[in-house]
């Protein structure tokens, strides 16, 4: 990504950000702390050492959750319970659910990790079928 200006939110709107630099990388984890965060079989996060974030509204909705006796943390909306950027101070890098963006990015996912630890039902997953819509 080159260090242009990247935008977001979150779902419900009250909180909008915007991301100053560049993404070093774009990892999933299928870890079962990023997949309770989710409610998925992953988490998609950039990551950077670079990057700032300047929050451009709603920063009195911005809550964050760190698992005790660990560095594992979630910002998140406190309405809507999206989740948003955090700067990690353990570590010194910016982290950014990659949903939470508007704005295209142009970097690929980077590895998918801790595969060790993914959901029993998270294999073969292109073998289910597609829709483009709800299912009717």
């Amino acid at each position: 990504m080159n260090d242009q200006l990247t935008t977001g939110q979150c779902l419900c709107g009250a909180v909008t950000f915007r991301i100053s630099g560049t993404f070093e990388s774009f990892f999933l984890c299928h870890c079962s702390r990023c997949r309770k965060d989710t409610g998925t079989a992953h988490a998609a996060n950039l990551f950077s050492s670079k990057a700032t974030i300047t929050w451009l509204s709603g920063t009195d909705r911005i809550s964050t959750f760190t698992l005790p006796g660990s560095r594992h943390a979630k910002s998140f909306c406190s309405t809507c319970g999206a989740a948003l950027p955090m700067s990690q101070t353990d570590g010194g890098f910016v982290v950014v659910p990659a949903g939470c963006l508007d704005s295209p990015i142009d970097l690929r996912p980077t590895a998918h990790i801790c595969m060790a630890d993914r959901a029993t039902w998270d294999n073969d997953l292109e073998a289910i079928p597609r829709m483009d819509g709800l299912p009717g």
